[in-house]
Parts: C-alpha cells; sequence; structure tokens
C-alpha cells in the first residue's frame, strides 16, 4: 500500500511520525507510528505534513518525497545513517543523495530529522509514495462512486413511490364505483 505523504505528520516536541485518523471536535486525532497509540492534537499543537516540507538545494528546493525516494533508490534496502551519527557523516550522505543541497540553510539538525524519518518510513509505513496522479485518481474513484450513489437512491426513491396508509388505501363507500349490468 502507498503512503500518502499529506496524511504523515511530524508534531512539535514529540517524537517520531504521526498518521492523521480523523477530525476530532477539539483537534486531529493521530496515531503514533512508533507506539501505536492515538491521542487528540490540540488547536495549539504544531504540526507539518511531510508532503509540505522542502529541503533548500542551490537551484531552490526540493519536495521531501523526492529526497526520500531518492534515498530509498540509493540505499536499497539498507536504513540511512542514525540520526544521532556525526554531523560529517549526515553531510557526506546528503552530498551523495542530493549533490546540490544548500549547506548554508540545511543544517544537521534537518540532516537529522530527514534521516529518522525515512528510518520511520522505513519501517512503520512504506516507502512507495502516492503521486498527485494517484491522488487525482483516488479523487476521481472516490467522486464516480459518490455520484453513483447518489443515483441509485434516485432510482430507489422513484420506484417505492409513496407509503399509504391501510385506511387510505381501502375503498370507502361513497368512492367505490357501481357496475352497471
Amino acid at each position: 500500500m502507498k503512503t500518502d505523504l499529506g496524511k504523515v505528520l511530524t508534531v512539535s516536541g514529540e517524537q517520531g511520525l504521526f498518521t492523521y485518523v480523523a477530525q476530532a471536535a477539539r483537534g486531529a486525532i493521530l496515531e503514533s507510528m512508533l507506539t501505536k497509540k492515538r491521542f487528540v492534537a490540540g488547536p495549539s499543537v504544531k504540526m507539518s505534513a511531510l508532503s509540505d516540507i522542502s529541503i533548500f538545494t542551490q537551484e531552490g528546493e526540493m519536495k521531501l518525497q523526492e529526497v526520500l525516494t531518492a534515498m530509498h533508490s540509493s540505499l536499497g534496502d539498507e536504513k540511512a545513517p542514525s540520526g544521532k551519527s556525526d554531523p560529517e557523516v549526515l553531510k557526506e550522505f546528503f552530498g551523495k543523495i542530493v549533490p546540490d543541497y544548500d549547506g548554508e540553510r540545511f543544517y544537521p539538525s534537518h540532516m537529522k530529522k530527514v534521516v529518522e524519518w525515512y528510518n520511520c518510513l522505513k519501517e512503520h509505513a512504506s516507502l512507495d509514495f502516492e503521486t498527485e496522479e494517484d491522488q487525482a485518481k483516488a479523487g476521481e474513484n472516490e467522486e464516480s462512486a459518490k455520484t453513483a450513489a447518489s443515483k441509485q437512491a434516485k432510482e430507489a426513491s422513484k420506484h417505492q413511490g409513496t407509503k399509504v396508509s391501510a385506511k387510505q388505501a381501502a375503498p370507502s363507500k361513497t368512492n367505490v364505483p357501481r357496475k352497471v349490468v
């Protein structure tokens, strides 16, 4: 199953990644990928979807999904270096993955987060990500399913007719046509 990075969140002050489960009256229900425990993140909690995160390069920005995909194609089945690795090791690693990363704006602390997120996704989700085309197709399928269900409901209501009580259905003596012989 493909991972939708729009539903994978990082929460400020919390370790690991979280999956969006549903909307709650006072925030969003999130599930930790590490512990599988759910909690309600209120409106004051700072969270970011991984799909909204980019890293700085010399030419601009590179989406996190592209970075993670490059890491996966480079590493194969291996894990990325630990987030606790020496900053020089991380710089060398990202020099291979994203050769044009901006060393002045993409700090070792950012690199640590990215490798931790990669390892978490590798262990608890899939590194096969949904693309915008996949999401558009899913949206079209969902829309066509809603349209089909709506058409079925309309057809069913046409064929049901109105419900009539037994008293209304029984002919009254005055309304019964007489048969003339």
